[in-house]
């Protein structure tokens, strides 16, 4: 251990004088300082509660995180003794990303096991984490009996009363809206006190904390958040009401973001702590835009001709893919798929294809063509035939062991037959873009789609959008399908600017564009040059201002050039301050901006010379809903 670490952990020690005595053993510092954790145990090696507490720059901002498990045999919480504590182990890992919000990963922190003991004297180990921009930790356990299985845990936030939150109602497929709060109470006929990942707290001024798991492995169980006892703890919540331990039994990271705003949305916290890539050659694993027909067409994926003209448009914009949705599989008129993927061939355009899950909801077809191994084996060799570079997998339950163990199925078996994958109506990312790097993307989100669906999203959209970066699209990719400049069953009433600003602002490798053919057509040949070349994995992320649910201003870099994207969740005009300093190319740069025109449906088209970024603060004003996008090289 480096000299300047013991410093750091020192200075933070004392810095918390209302830490216990004996504080130094049970408290681990992040490797900048900043952070520090302190378990908290029983006094006199005596039997009770474990919880820790987190501090940040000194100040204490997490109170209280209980912990604990128990199985049908046995309770791991309230009657636990500390054990022993390991030395502290500096934790780096240096890893690469193919998708997502940073190319290069440094996961860096400092790790403690806690072993505790129950009265019976069997034992739990608590691995705890401490990184520059959170905690995470998760549990260890031994079976004491044949079958003996997990049936709870007891992890639980305590949040601050009265603190603000953004937190998402659980419901199958995660397609809510994350509504500030300050009660946690949620909203009149929904299942009361249950909360899906992520749940985003202002824990202090302009301090947050993200909650969220990480590394979902064969045999786990998602998990959710439940408040029903008390409106301002949380507790982790299994989807499967027990199921067995085996010989031993991991749990899944639990994971905190904590910091100011820029450090949760910037973080990568759920692939740091996640497994590294199972696949070999990634050589085939390629991110980019993709036409799609179902915003537009509800029904389209039946007509072959409809299919023809997304491919032209695929074309004409220089996309790669164009996603074939559902209902393939009943065209009319004596067309077939296979007519249309060798027109998408012969154009040079990579089809994508989607899929029923028929595990939850036997809606469209196709159905049951994925479900049993052999049955997978077979239609993945002839979407290899057909030369089908991924599929779309739609319509899941909820988070059990057993699809769980499904997703990861469908993951190994797609990887064999090199075909990326989008996981749609389906949980949040939980890491496996890591370990799986062809999981493309995940819906999870009340995306564009719902303007098919109601006019819920039409007033809600723009506050929604500018809620989403901060909560949602920090925890992986978000398949939102953005750019919507025409209308679909029901109006929008965001502007251009704010719509084309979405494709920058919301991550994900596949970046399904939803519009019609001849909306695209007649956009300015600037912004459609822009969506032709238009990165869709990045290698830096910056968030250069915001407040969720009031506006965003989010830097996002491939190579040397800075796409910087921005808007207005307001129904007022809103003037969005632009901090350059972060991204500064070092030397002169041009910037080419696309902002809202007066009508809020056109585009004013701006270029400018920067230099001098000392001090520098662009100034863009937006109308409601609006939004802009800019370009620096």
């Amino acid at each position: 251990m480096s000299k300047g670490f013991l410093q750091q952990t020192w200075a933070i020690l004392l810095a918390l004088g209302c830490w216990s005595c004996g504080a130094e053993r049970n408290a681990t510092v992040s490797p900048d300082g900043d952070l520090a954790v302190e378990v908290k145990v029983p006094e006199g090696g005596t039997y009770g509660e474990v919880a820790f507490s987190v501090a940040y720059n000194g100040e204490c901002v997490l109170p209280s995180v209980g912990l604990g498990l128990e199985t049908d045999q046995q309770m791991y919480a309230g009657n636990l003794r500390l054990e022993s504590v390991s030395d502290v182990k500096e934790v780096t890992d240096d890893y690469r990303m193919l998708t997502g919000k940073r190319s290069h990963c440094v996961n860096h922190a400092s790790e403690r096991t806690y072993t505790f003991a129950n009265e019976a004297g069997n034992r739990l180990d608590v691995t705890l984490r401490v990184y520059d921009d959170g905690v995470a930790f998760k549990y260890g356990v031994k079976s004491t009996v044949p079958g003996e299985c997990i049936v709870d845990e007891h992890t639980a936030y305590r949040i601050p009363q009265g603190a603000k939150r953004w937190m998402q109602q659980f419901a199958v497929g995660y397609e809510g809206f994350y509504p500030l709060s300050t009660d946690g109470q949620g909203a009149e006929g929904q299942q009361a006190g249950l909360w899906s990942y992520p749940g985003l707290v202002e824990l202090k001024d302009s301090v947050f904390l993200l909650m969220t798991e990480a590394n979902i492995r064969r045999g786990h169980s998602g998990s959710l958040l439940c408040n029903s006892d008390s409106a301002d703890s949380y507790k982790v919540r299994f989807f499967d009401d027990a199921f067995p331990m085996e010989e031993t039994w991991e749990s899944p990271w639990r994971v905190l973001m904590l910091g100011r705003l820029s450090d949760v949305v910037e973080s990568t916290l759920v692939t740091d702590v996640s497994d590294p890539c199972a696949v070999e050659d990634t050589s085939w694993i390629q991110p980019g835009l993709a036409s799609w027909i179902y915003w537009a067409y509800n029904h389209g994926s039946r007509d072959a001709g409809i299919l023809k003209e997304y491919v032209d448009l695929a074309v004409d914009m220089k996309w790669p893919y164009t996603l074939i949705d559902a209902e393939w599989d009943m065209m009319h008129d004596g067309d077939s798929v296979e007519s249309v993927l060798a027109y998408a061939r012969q154009a040079g355009v990579k089809p994508l294809l989607w899929y029923n899950s028929s595990t939850h909801w036997m809606g469209p077809s196709p159905l049951y063509r994925l479900n049993k191994p052999e049955n997978r084996e077979k239609e993945f060799a002839w979407l290899n035939r057909m030369g089908v570079y991924g599929v779309k997998i739609d319509f899941f339950p909820a988070d059990s062991i057993a699809t769980m163990d499904y997703y990861i199925d469908l993951l190994e078996d797609a990887a064999k037959h090199r075909l990326m994958v989008n996981f749609h109506g389906a949980a949040i990312p939980r890491g496996w873009q890591r370990t799986y790097p062809h999981l493309m993307t995940v819906e999870a989100v009340y995306g564009a789609e719902w303007y098919n669906n109601n006019g819920v999203l039409t007033d809600k959209a723009a506050a929604h959008n500018a809620t989403l970066p901060f909560t949602r699209n920090v925890i992986g990719p978000m398949d939102y399908t953005p750019g919507t400049f025409s209308d679909s069953q029901h109006p929008h009433i965001t502007t251009h600017g704010h719509e084309l600003a979405l494709t920058v602002l919301f991550e994900s490798a596949l970046q399904h564009m939803p519009d019609r053919p001849s909306v695209y057509a007649a956009l300015p040949d600037s912004v459609r040059q822009f969506l032709s070349v238009l990165p869709t994995a990045w290698d830096d992320t910056k968030l250069l201002s915001g407040y969720p649910g009031t506006d965003v201003v989010m830097a996002r870099r491939k190579g040397k050039v800075w796409y910087v994207a921005g808007i207005n969740g307001t129904d007022e005009p809103r003037t969005l301050d632009v901090p350059l300093e972060a991204i500064w190319p070092g030397e002169d740069a041009t910037v080419s901006w696309f902002k809202d025109g007066a009508d809020g449906r056109s585009f004013v088209l701006e270029e400018h010379k920067l230099s001098q970024p000392d001090g520098a603060h662009l100034k863009v004003d937006c109308l409601p809903r609006g939004g802009f996008v800019a370009v620096i090289k």
